[in-house]
């Protein structure tokens, strides 16, 4: 079983990598997948050999983000569906990710049924400077998640920032391991410029992921308005509450002729998208892991990205990319211009990302987790 409050089309990166797992392991196990539900979804169904089972909440109005109602009123959802799902089915392991809000029912059901608990930390869940409700930044948060990973089986954290974090904020007692995100090699129509609008003489940067604050979408705006290339191009695919307040910004900074918010696409326009840039741009105040990351590399794009997260781990300054701290416009805008300046190196990053993605492929991450399931199977 696994459990996740996020599947998609509901939430981020993180919600589509757990169905990367899950669609891998379906290969050659049984697993359900205990979910949100959200309106015109259906309560059961199977996706990929996923079983997805999905439970109402309270309060979640949109795709790409949870309210803290929704968080809270998923926890006795889930808890009654799990307690069904666990006395019809006999689970090797259950298999929680994000510790903050499925962590409670992952380790209620197992100590109910006695299943073994692993559970999946996905970085933003332990650790978001952008929210003033992190749980890093409250007493009881905190001991309600260091009870939680003390009495897992086993920990595995995305990355080792957030193996890091976990260990600085919250008191182990337990070995972490660090299995990364998996990566899906995708399949979509190729595209060119002209199909979707875009001239050959633009400089095209892209971002991909959903407009909340710790994206720091405002900083990359901001840097576009340093650049002083008449023919630059910044695509921002994905949706979310700071919209609104991001085309303002846009306009008040006059470039909103050079930014485009693309909204949510298909994930063949993604990467139709991708694969017709030039720089990938990642203004995260924190990343976990980054799995958007994974798929500029795979599209051969030369990244500059902020030094903050698990993006650390595979991301190396001046080899794959150019970091800059975090909340420093002015640093993205020179890194940006060093980029587009500098052929030499963008050819350099772009031979390097096509290399190292393989190392991230969903079958070698799938057997890892396998390997981890199998450690504490009784």
């Amino acid at each position: 079983m696994i459990v996740n409050y996020e599947f998609p089309p509901l939430g981020g990166g993180g919600g589509v990598a757990c169905y990367h797992i899950a669609r891998e392991l379906a290969k050659t196990h049984s697993v359900d997948y205990l979910t949100t539900g959200h309106k015109g979804l259906p309560k059961f169904e199977v996706v990929d050999g996923i079983n997805v089972y999905r439970v109402p909440v309270l309060g979640r109005k949109e795709l790409s983000t949870a309210t803290l109602l929704s968080m809270l009123t998923f926890l006795p959802s889930s808890m009654a569906k799990g307690i069904k799902l666990c006395k019809s089915n006999q689970y090797d392991v259950i298999n929680t990710h994000f510790v903050i809000p499925s962590g409670p029912t992952g380790m209620f059901l197992s100590k109910l049924f006695k299943i073994p608990i692993v559970m999946s930390i996905h970085g933003g869940d332990i650790y978001d400077p952008s929210k003033k409700w992190s749980p890093h930044k409250h007493f009881l948060l905190r001991k309600v998640i260091s009870f939680l990973l003390n009495h897992s089986d086993k920990i595995i954290a995305q990355s080792s920032n957030t193996k890091n974090n976990a260990s600085k904020y919250y008191q182990l007692h337990k070995e972490i391991t660090i299995i990364p995100l998996g990566f899906v090699t995708p399949e979509y129509i190729k595209s060119t410029r002209k199909d979707l609008n875009l001239s050959e003489e633009d400089i095209i940067l892209i971002s991909v992921g959903r407009l909340v604050k710790r994206k720091g979408y405002e900083y990359a705006i901001r840097a576009i308005s340093k650049l002083h290339f008449k023919n630059i191009k910044y695509l921002i695919i994905g949706d979310g509450p700071e919209e609104n307040n991001l085309k303002s910004l846009a306009k008040s900074l006059d470039v909103e002729d050079k930014v485009d918010f693309l909204g949510f696409v298909s994930e063949d326009k993604k990467f139709q998208y991708l694969s017709i840039s030039d720089i990938y741009v990642l203004s995260s105040l924190h990343e976990g892991f980054g799995i958007c990351l994974l798929e500029a590399m795979y599209c051969g794009l030369p990244i500059v990205s902020t030094d903050n997260g698990g993006q650390t781990d595979f991301l190396i300054d001046g080899v794959n990319a150019l970091m800059v701290p975090v909340e420093d416009s002015d640093a993205l805008a020179e890194q940006i211009k060093i980029l587009i300046d500098n052929e030499s190196l963008r050819l350099q990053m772009i031979e390097k990302n096509k290399k190292d993605i393989t190392r991230f492929y969903i079958e070698s991450i799938v057997k890892e987790y396998e390997r981890s399931f199998g450690d504490v199977r009784i």
